[in-house]
């Protein structure tokens, strides 16, 4: 293959990590990529052309990818750079005023003034937060969370002082009754014996002694739904791929949770990390999978680290690898995959292209992938809370578990609390719990203030109004309250909150994440985020029910005729502000 490389080299230093791959394949090209970003701070023309040339990929392809992901950059910039958070819970909790000081003291954002504004990190219930980068031999991440000006500025001037993530908010720790929050907070997540003293490994012991076909049972008599906002029963999921004849199957845990507004993903592999490893382990068995992704969201130092530990543990205790607990012939590996900032690769398909190293664009569908996934196998995706339930389901087993929660919806369910809250943090309810109990259970509003609004569902959900509160939280309420609860995502606002700018800031999300594949989306995000901008400045280019009637048009356009989730809920969470808050008349006055 004539790789059309250019005549440049790359520095003894990229040299250095690139020739780590040697041999290895195109699946390669996103470690590779995340290889020389760590060492260097950026991906330069030479290092680009020895990647393609050690991965046998052409350059023109690998430019595509390492210009797909923000976390990347292709041009020079310092070893040591700021990402600040401008997304939704930091934007209502002073992220504008923070960036205004820094624009002030260092300078627009931008590589030479040592700051990015970045999407949402995925530490909502500490906002507004940064999370600090410098290259080098060890490449060192700190979140800084809760954040001010001083300390961004601080540490763009001296660098990350230490590999972190931050410990998340558990208001419920050590709460009697949690199920998938039990460990979180209490045990110790880098000891597998505190994990093994607290009911570790049990399930999975359980699982070998029922069989695969008996695993599959259990959980499709659980009624276990996807907890990634899909709700696809889990039992038919795993059950249609271990039937398909093709060998291998393959597992990904969906760990890339990039919904602004969702953290409870996070939460869990930074918790309580053996529980993920012990549920892949627990699906790969039932599904006929040998070997496991674990696609973990770029911006989680923290969870990165305990994940790896945890691999390395289970592995040496037999956990993983060649006949795991001594049952002979099962075989199971778990490889850890970062993303590089890219919202659309919580697309399922969009993950099979990012592993495999193509840009991560969604696939059209059929084939699903329990036909045709991942290397075009066979494959089951689950994201981590889901997993996570499988283990309660097969130590406490089918029946009790369906008595937790709703006929419609069983199981406990955790729910992100962020932005004008008391108590933010993950909590842990029973499915049908409502939305007024949860935020109860959060402290209500800041006090002095009234609640204005709850967006459920993240950015591509939508809100809920202060007369609404008696919403059961189930799939089947949220469906018939023409609401959904997506990811888990419960983003309150109170009555300082600015609803224009926040609206703003999710058309400009969507604008910013949509890959451009499917015209629908590609233009639609444009034309949304434009509409936006004049109803919210006010602007006179066209008259504000002419772009409220466009708003309309464009998202059901977007919604009918898009490829994937994004640009067929973009509209969701603007078309309930107009709708269901009246902002089409806030707008228009």
């Amino acid at each position: 293959m004539d790789l059309k490389l250019l005549d440049v080299e790359p520095s003894e230093a990229e040299r250095v990590v690139v020739d780590l791959f040697t041999g290895m394949g195109r699946d390669q090209l996103l470690p590779a990529l995340h290889a020389v970003n760590d060492r260097v701070g950026w991906i330069s023309q030479g290092a680009l052309n020895h990647i393609c040339r050690v991965l046998h990929v052409p350059l023109a392809e690998a430019y595509g990818v390492a210009s797909f992901y923000s976390l990347f950059s292709l041009s020079e910039r310092p070893a040591k750079v700021v990402h600040v958070c401008v997304d939704l819970a930091c934007q209502v909790n002073g992220a504008k005023s923070l960036c205004d000081r820094l624009t002030g003291e260092l300078g627009p954002a931008g590589a030479k003034s040592g700051w990015l504004r970045s999407p949402c990190l995925g530490v909502c219930e500490k906002a507004p937060v940064a999370l600090a980068f410098e290259a080098g031999e060890v490449a060192t991440e700190q979140l800084l969370a809760p954040t001010t000006a001083d300390e961004v500025i601080a540490v763009a001037a001296a660098g990350p002082s230490h590999v972190d993530g931050g410990r998340a908010e558990v208001p419920q720790a050590g709460a009697a009754g949690l199920r998938l929050l039990k460990r979180v907070g209490v045990v110790d997540p880098e000891s597998l014996d505190d994990y093994r003293a607290t009911g570790g490994y049990a399930a999975l012991r359980t699982a070998l002694l029922l069989g695969p076909s008996g695993v599959i049972r259990e959980v499709t008599d659980a009624k276990l739904m996807g907890r990634g906002g899909a709700a696809f029963p889990t039992g038919r999921k795993w059950d249609a791929t271990a039937r398909q004849p093709v060998r291998p199957h393959y597992l990904v845990c969906n760990a890339d949770e990039s919904e602004p507004g969702t953290f409870k993903d996070r939460l869990l592999m930074e918790g309580d990390p053996y529980a993920v490893i012990e549920s892949m382990t627990i699906a790969g068995f039932a599904a006929g999978c040998s070997r496991g992704y674990l696609y973990l969201r770029g911006e989680y130092p923290r969870a990165l680290h305990l994940l790896r530990n945890a691999i390395a543990r289970a592995r040496e205790r037999n956990y993983l690898g060649d006949d795991i607990m001594g049952h002979e012939g099962f075989s199971f590996e778990i490889e850890i995959r970062r993303g590089a900032g890219a919202y659309i690769c919580g697309e399922e398909t969009a993950i099979f292209n990012s592993i495999e190293g193509f840009r991560g664009e969604p696939r059209s569908k059929p084939p699903f992938p329990v036909e045709s996934g991942l290397f075009g196998k066979p494959t089951v995706v689950n994201n981590v809370e889901t997993l996570v339930n499988v283990p309660v389901i097969l130590t406490e087993g089918c029946e009790a578990y369906t008595r937790i929660g709703t006929p419609g919806s069983a199981g406990p369910k955790l729910f992100c609390l962020s932005g004008n809250v008391s108590r933010p943090g993950v909590y842990e309810v029973p499915f049908g719990t409502t939305l007024g109990e949860l935020l109860d259970l959060a402290g209500g509003v800041p006090p002095g203030r009234e609640l204005r609004a709850v967006l459920l569902g993240g950015a591509a959900g939508g809100f809920v109004r202060p007369d609404e509160l008696d919403l059961p939280l189930t799939m089947e309420d949220a469906r018939a309250a023409n609401t959904t609860l997506g990811s888990g995502v419960v983003l309150v606002l109170d009555d300082t909150a600015d609803l224009g700018s926040f609206l703003l800031r999710i058309a400009a999300f969507f604008r910013d994440e949509s890959c451009g594949q499917c015209v629908p989306c590609r233009i639609g995000t444009v034309r949304q985020e434009e509409a936006m901008a004049r109803l919210v400045g006010k602007r006179p280019l066209s008259t504000s029910a002419e772009d409220l009637q466009l708003l309309r048009e464009v998202g059901q356009v977007m919604r009918d005729s898009s490829i994937c989730g994004l640009g067929q809920t973009a509209w969701n969470a603007i078309e309930s502000a107009l709708d269901r808050l009246g902002y089409a008349t806030e707008a228009t006055s």
